[in-house]
């Protein structure tokens, strides 16, 4: 009898080389970028996880959306956002994720959450450059610049 299993297939590409124009040197610089791929009319509503995907330069590879919640909160799985990181072969990764609210202050499991990715990284020789933490206003927390890193 035979046993017939799933081919597993991965692949990977650059719609376009955003990695020649767009170079992360600072947690504003990473703070507007991430901004812009925020919709306007849900920042204050729900809650959104992404990460800014970066080469070995600090130079932007994109953004993805990793989870979109609720109110006070989004479901972060490790397992998936390391899958897109591995997948499309970044060294460097921002974190970023809204407070509707609009307060910027890390609350436990944001620090928790960030502790958990940067332990995973370490095994994978990805670098957590930075969590950054945007409001609805344009206002940003970034872990790395609070010493929360």
């Amino acid at each position: 009898m035979l046993n017939k299993v799933n081919e597993i297939q991965l692949s990977y590409k650059e719609s376009f080389l955003t990695s020649c124009e767009t170079t992360i040197s600072s947690s504003s610089k990473a703070a507007a970028i991430l901004l812009q791929s925020f919709d306007m009319n849900t920042i204050a509503l729900q809650e959104t996880f992404k990460v800014l995907l970066l080469n070995n330069s600090n130079k932007v590879k994109g953004i993805y959306t990793l989870s979109i919640g609720g109110i006070t909160g989004t479901l972060v799985d490790i397992r998936i956002l390391y899958a897109v990181i591995l997948k499309s072969l970044s060294t460097a990764v921002i974190l970023c994720h809204n407070h509707p609210s609009g307060t910027l202050k890390a609350s436990e499991q944001d620090k928790e959450i960030t502790q958990k990715i940067k332990k995973a990284g370490l095994y994978l020789d990805v670098k957590v450059l930075d969590h950054i933490i945007l409001s609805p206003c344009g206002n940003y927390f970034s872990f790395a610049d609070n010493g929360l890193l």
